[in-house]
This record gives structure tokens, C-alpha cells and sequence, in this order.
């Protein structure tokens, strides 16, 4: 079975793949949909940018002093000189890019040959620039995000026409401990770049830097990891097990997290599912599935509750914003808390963790952090922080006029007068 994450099959003749793609390409944009012959991972691809213009370039979300104090803070900054050990003879031979991204698809490292920077330039990929498929379509490290998965995007297969002259391979990097998804590490060059050799090169580089960033934290035996933010399933880490749990399973373990002292099964299925819909023996039934898939060990009753050493990342979350940490707080948050939950004890603690973030947030006045905070979905329609992102850059800075617009249409879509704070004098 070939694979499916390769752009081409052994034999197939590039410049033919590019015309049949292409064809392909311009019949999605005017009818909406695909035909088969185009992979599985690039069609689907193509629906979730559909909404796109296909001529646009990404925007530049971090530039100058706050995309440096913005990179500084990264974990994947101290996996940078292991990219260049492995990447760099890539990068310098005049063919091609290497390029590191964060979980959001901005673009924190573009290194390679000047002449090919500078043609990588006219379509927006560089530093700053947001190469998610929510801003820049299919390509190799968005797609790579959005999968989760190591990917090949050739050439036609690019949403975006200006990005069609390229070829690009993309592996996602993970936090070992946690699980969470950090960024992603590519190479970007031409049709060439479409053999298994720059695949296999991309994957081995994302698990060389996971194993870095591992052996550089202290081993804990007994520890058990939860990862709940920024996804609908909670992951469990016990024992080098990884463990995926199921919606009402990762509630109950949120829940019970948050409240280490334990809960009566009252507390937990009103927290779980409201006055209206209590039900102890479906509770009951929950729970007892729970204690099988954590192991006895792990499950206490009367009260319900956790035993062991269980640390979550919400928890060292809550824990950086309690020291005032809250540039470590914003690195430590991928997104809500499950998101997809509408549990009444799960709705409040994600409010809860939002808020907090995001009042330490605008506490800091940093613009590094107040544009890492509108880059999260909680904070894209935060005019507040907006506002602030705009008060705090100085006049000229290349990120200010897009806060600028954003405040606009935002006042516009909240049906507000436009904000008189810009026109104070600034000391």
C-alpha cells in the first residue's frame, strides 16, 4: 500500500502530477469539491481552506522585538541548534528552506540561502507569518498541525496559487512529558523535495528534537500526566503508557483534579451533568469504567478521588499564574480547556482558567504576550487585548496596523463606537 503521506508514487512523472493536480485544484474553486484522484490528506485539506482566497499570502502576525522576545520563551528554542546539526547543509545549499513553526502555525525560524529566502519572501513565508490552514491553506506545516501527522505537500497541491512553485515536507514535535503539540520542523524547496528521503528526513528530525527536549528533563518515576487543554479528549500518561480517554471520562478526571480533597458522587454528577439530568447509577457506572481503564491504584472512593503523584497541564498552569509567571502560563496554554465539553463543573474551571489568563495577560502591558494571547482562540476576538496589543506597540511597528484593523472590524461586528483610546497622546 503506498503511502498515503507521500506526495508521489514511485514512477509517476512530476511535471504530469502537477497538470492533473492543478486541473483538479481549479474544478475545487469552482465547484466545491475534488475529484478522487487527489490524495485523501490534501482534499480534505482543500474543504477546510475552501473559505480562503487562493491568490492571498499569509499575514505577518510577530516581527521585529516581539517575535524575538516571542522566540526567546520557546521551548523549540532549545531544540534550534539540534535543527541545524541535522537541517543545515539542507538549508545553505541553495535549493532549499529549513522552517520551524509553532503550535499555531507562525513561522519562528526560515533559514537557508539568501537567493532562495528572498523568492520565499514574495509569498510571506517568514518570520512571523502565520502558515496555519486557517491563514495560509494546504501546506506542509499547516497541514502537518492540523494531522498531526508528518506530510508531503507538491507543488499544485498547495491551496494557495502563489505557493504552487514550491514543495515542501512538515513533522509536528510534541512536549514529551505532556503530549502537547509544540510546532512543527520543514523543509521547503522544489518538485525534487517529493521523494521518501525528505519525508523520512523531516520525521527523524521532529523525533531527535522530542528526544532532546525528553533527556532534558528530569525523570520522575510515579508521576502520572494529564492533558486536557486545547483538546476535546484528555490524554493519560502512567507508567510510559499513553492513554487516550473518552469525553465523559476526561471529564471526570478534570473534575476531579481540580478538586484533589475528593467529591461525593453528588457533588460529581452535578458537576457532571446539572440538576436536571442526575443520574447515580449512570455516575456510578462512569466511574467504575474509569478506575479500570487508570488502574485501582489510581482511584480512590468515599470520596472519589486521585491518588498518587497526577500532575495536569491546566494545574501547572493555574500554578505559573498564582507565582505571577504569566509569559509561562501563555507557553503553557494550547487552547481552552476540553473545548468540546459542556459539563457545568467543566464549563465554569475553563471560564475560570481563561479569565485568570487572560486578566495577568493584559496586566503585563507586554506586547509579546498581548499578541500571543490574540493569537489563541480565546483571545482572536478579545477587543480589550486588542486594544492594548495597539496601545503597547509603538507608532511604526509593523504588527500595529493589523491590530489596528482587527479593533475595527471587531468594534464594527460588536456594534460599537470605534475606541477613542487610540487618540490619547502617547508620553
Amino acid at each position: 500500500m503506498a503511502d498515503p503521506w507521500l506526495a508521489l508514487e514511485f514512477g509517476v512523472d512530476p511535471a504530469e502530477r502537477i497538470a492533473q493536480v492543478g486541473a483538479a485544484h481549479e474544478a475545487f474553486l469552482t465547484a466545491g469539491a475534488a475529484p478522487h484522484r487527489v490524495r485523501d490528506v490534501v482534499r480534505r485539506s482543500w474543504e477546510r481552506s475552501a473559505r480562503l482566497n487562493p491568490e492571498a499570502t499569509p499575514p505577518v502576525d510577530l516581527a521585529d522585538d516581539v517575535l524575538a522576545a516571542y522566540r526567546a520563551v520557546h521551548p523549540l528554542a532549545r531544540v534550534l541548534p539540534l535543527f541545524r546539526d541535522l537541517l543545515g547543509g539542507i538549508a545553505q545549499d541553495g535549493a532549499h528552506l529549513m522552517a520551524v513553526c509553532d503550535a499555531d502555525g507562525r513561522l519562528l525560524w526560515v533559514e537557508g540561502h539568501p537567493g532562495v529566502l528572498r523568492h520565499a519572501e514574495r509569498m510571506n513565508f517568514v518570520p512571523g507569518a502565520r502558515w496555519d490552514e486557517t491563514h495560509a491553506g494546504t501546506n506542509a506545516p499547516g497541514t502537518a498541525l492540523a494531522v498531526d501527522h508528518s506530510v508531503q505537500i507538491f507543488a499544485t497541491e498547495h491551496f494557495s496559487r502563489p505557493v504552487q512553485r514550491w514543495t515542501c515536507a512538515a513533522a509536528p514535535i510534541h512536549d514529551p512529558a505532556t503530549g502537547r503539540l509544540l510546532g512543527a520542523i520543514d523543509i521547503t524547496g522544489g518538485d525534487h523535495l517529493a521523494n521518501p528521503h525528505s519525508l523520512a528526513l523531516v520525521r527523524a528530525t521532529a523525533r531527535a528534537a522530542e528526544a532532546q527536549l525528553a533527556a532534558d528533563q528530569p525523570v520522575e518515576p510515579g508521576v502520572t500526566t494529564v492533558t486536557a487543554l486545547g483538546r476535546d479528549e484528555a490524554e493519560l500518561r502512567v507508567d510510559g503508557r499513553r492513554i487516550r480517554l473518552g469525553r465523559r471520562h476526561s471529564e471526570l478526571l478534570v473534575l476531579l483534579l481540580h478538586h484533589p480533597e475528593g467529591r461525593t458522587g453528588v457533588q460529581l454528577g452535578l458537576d457532571l451533568y446539572g440538576d436536571d439530568r442526575l443520574h447515580p447509577v449512570t455516575l456510578r457506572a462512569e466511574l467504575s469504567r474509569l478506575r479500570r481503564v487508570l488502574g485501582l491504584e489510581l482511584l480512590d472512593s468515599r470520596p472519589y478521588r486521585l491518588r498518587g503523584t497526577v500532575r495536569a497541564d491546566f494545574t501547572t498552569l493555574a500554578h505559573r499564574l498564582d507565582q505571577g509567571d504569566a509569559a509561562g502560563a501563555l507557553d503553557a496554554y494550547p487552547g481552552p480547556l476540553l473545548p468540546g465539553s459542556d459539563a457545568p463543573g467543566v464549563t465554569r474551571l475553563r471560564r475560570l482558567i481563561d479569565g485568570h489568563l487572560r486578566a495577568a495577560v493584559l496586566a503585563t502591558a507586554d506586547p509579546a504576550l498581548l499578541a500571543a494571547w490574540t493569537a489563541t482562540p480565546a483571545g482572536a476576538d478579545d477587543l480589550l487585548a486588542w486594544q492594548a496589543l495597539a496601545r503597547a506597540l509603538p507608532v511604526g511597528a509593523p504588527r500595529r496596523p493589523l491590530a489596528l484593523a482587527r479593533i475595527d472590524q471587531l468594534t464594527r461586528e460588536y456594534a460599537l463606537e470605534r475606541a477613542t483610546f487610540l487618540q490619547r497622546p502617547r508620553n
